[in-house]
């Protein structure tokens, strides 16, 4: 596992709270945590972080609040043929 893949996975592990879907937002969280010095490092573990990780969160919450909305629906249409 690569420095910025392990780096990142173990901030989201600590503080999951402090990082969200924006990029600049968790580049200050970075800040504030760690101790970067390296401005490219920060960025890329800050893209990281956004890009692959949480978005890909999101993602999987969309997908499956979908996949159970169509299964309400179609319940509530079976529900309806049946009267």
């Amino acid at each position: 596992m690569n420095r910025i893949k392990r780096i990142s996975t173990e901030l989201l592990q600590k503080y999951p709270d402090r990082f969200g879907l924006e990029f600049d937002a968790n580049k200050k969280a970075l800040n504030d945590l760690a101790v970067v010095r390296s401005k490219v490092l920060r960025n890329e573990l800050a893209g990281y972080i956004t890009a692959h990780l949480r978005k890909q969160e999101a993602q999987a919450k969309a997908s499956m609040a979908a996949a159970a909305g169509e299964t309400e629906e179609e319940q509530e249409s079976e529900e309806e043929a049946e009267e």
